[in-house]
């Protein structure tokens, strides 16, 4: 299956050297098997993986990879100088909100320190011809509206975690007005993107790794908040996103040069319950009950509005949120009773989907 897929996105990844920084991760993983597929010179930067199993380590993929630091300035730097890549994912990051409470200066360096320092890398380096930083939904200054943030919202956030990723979007902001605004500079967008669901993520305090090690062992998951809606999509969603948006500043396209949402249709803006209920159809019973202890601030209600991106870059959703849940269990049962890792027919599965929805990219 590998190099099946080097025609989509208008072959702009095929040959090209591109520098993904946080592939060890749950997002950075598929997207490096999507890259590869692509026919891309892949090379990786990121800490080791923190969960056992990793779906990183499961797919075992042919790509060079230098396990370091971002908050180190020196040696992003160098490697940035030595790979010389045309363009950069920047997905390195402290992701999870309930982390960045008990460990602040951590989520602070990793995602705005960091952030700058691969911006600043990519400057010294004088050749990157496109650079993707990926924030998140949670970038906005949440009201608890009932209708989607666009791009154009304040940003701002109440917990470590948020807020961090809203200085990175300000960081971004910076580095664009200051030093890549030349005719030969790199052309730099933000990407944000709504709860990513999935097979291979075994992270802490994200509802489905926590209901999928509680169902291996006979246990009930303890939920906390079953009424907060959240704009629910399968990991695949976000990454055609930012393909897309990578392809169009490979071709040198200065106006996609901005912050994107990539969020689900209204379908996918569901409530925790409504997943637990859906996810319960594709995988069987699962227990799960309400935690009555106190937890730190998260908010009840986020919605984006991803009009932006559907309109501009003719993005859109393959799998809704009914398929994106099917497939994640797939995925999980598929490793679960055999060790299978079916990412691969997956990814082909999902290429082929969008393919026959007359989706641009995969045409």
């Amino acid at each position: 299956m590998e190099g099946l897929e080097v025609s989509h996105f208008g072959g702009a990844f095929r040959g090209r050297k591109v520098l993904l920084t946080g592939h060890t991760g749950f997002k950075g993983s598929w997207l490096a098997l999507w890259l590869q597929q692509l026919g891309a010179e892949v090379v990786g930067l990121a800490l080791p993986p923190d969960t056992q199993p990793s779906h990183w380590n499961l797919l075992k993929l042919d790509v060079e990879e230098r396990q370091l630091d971002i908050r180190d300035y020196a040696v992003v730097q160098k490697m940035v100088a030595q790979v010389q890549p045309d363009i950069v994912f920047h997905l390195a990051a402290q992701a999870l909100v309930r982390r960045s409470y008990t460990d602040p200066l951590t989520t602070w360096a990793t995602n705005v320190q960091g952030t700058a320092h691969v911006l600043e890398a990519c400057r010294q380096a004088g050749n990157v011809r496109a650079i993707v930083v990926v924030t998140t939904d949670k970038c906005y200054e949440n009201q608890e509206w009932l209708w989607g943030y666009r791009e154009n919202d304040r940003l701002g956030g109440h917990d470590p975690y948020s807020a961090s990723k809203a200085g990175a979007e300000l960081v971004a902001a910076s580095y664009r007005k200051s030093y890549f605004s030349g005719e030969n500079s790199p052309l730099l967008a933000t990407a944000r993107a709504g709860n990513v669901i999935g097979g291979g993520d075994w992270s802490q305090d994200r509802l489905i790794p926590d209901l999928v090690r509680a169902s291996s062992c006979g246990e009930s998951v303890e939920i906390r908040s079953p009424q907060a809606t959240r704009p629910w999509q399968h990991v695949l969603e976000s990454l055609s996103g930012y393909l897309l948006l990578g392809q169009r500043l490979l071709e040198r396209q200065p106006e996609y040069a901005e912050a994107w949402n990539f969020g689900p249709d209204e379908s996918g803006n569901q409530p925790v319950s409504a997943v637990l209920s859906k996810l319960t159809q594709s995988w069987g019973e699962l227990r799960w009950h309400v935690t009555g202890a106190p937890q730190p601030h998260e908010a009840s209600l986020l919605q984006l509005d991803s009009t932006k991106a559907r309109t501009l870059l003719r993005w859109l959703p393959v799998w809704g949120l009914d398929e994106g849940l099917r497939q994640t269990a797939s995925w999980y049962r598929a490793y679960g009773e055999k060790g299978d890792v079916i990412s691969r027919q997956q990814l082909a599965d999902y290429v082929a989907a969008a393919k026959a929805k007359n989706i641009g990219w995969a045409v």
